[in-house]
């Protein structure tokens, strides 16, 4: 199944590309290669905000980036001319996640945006990735992902 079809199996409508908050550009492409700028969580068109292990538990991180992945398969779309299906692979995935110092689910909270990148494009959805805990994010957000794909 193509990912355009996956993502009307789901409900799923890609949002357009957010306007950056700073000096940046949504991404760049490079050869066959689409870098990402880190995406925040949003809820209800506003950052998501929250610390993990402080004010969020696992399950709405998780939430959060799904949220997330959802955001960047838009800005892919945009990057790829609004056709998800020439995105050859997700080769890597970066998630910052806003926590205390106690708190050890990184790793859990950014499946919830892997998860979806496999639900959407397959096998080609699987992707190399880091998480790590981070002190704060920008606007107090709890969760700030970035990605690498490769695209036809």
């Amino acid at each position: 199944m193509s990912a355009t079809a996956k993502l009307k199996e789901l409900g799923i409508s890609l949002p357009p590309v957010a306007t950056p908050a700073a000096a940046y550009v949504p991404f760049v492409r490079s050869g066959s290669l689409v870098f990402l700028s880190g995406h925040i969580a949003r809820k209800d068109g506003k950052p998501w905000v929250g610390q993990l292990g402080l004010t969020m538990g696992t399950a709405e991180g998780q939430a959060a980036a799904r949220s997330i992945a959802i955001e960047l398969m838009g800005t892919l779309a945009a990057a790829v001319g609004g056709d998800l299906d020439k995105v050859r692979r997700i080769v890597k995935m970066t998630s910052l996640v806003n926590s205390t110092s106690t708190f050890t689910e990184h790793h859990l909270v950014t499946n919830g945006a892997s998860q979806l990148l496999v639900e959407v494009f397959g096998a080609a959805g699987a992707h190399a990735r880091s998480a790590f805990g981070v002190a704060q994010i920008p606007t107090g957000a709890c969760v700030e992902i970035e990605l690498i794909a490769e695209v036809a």
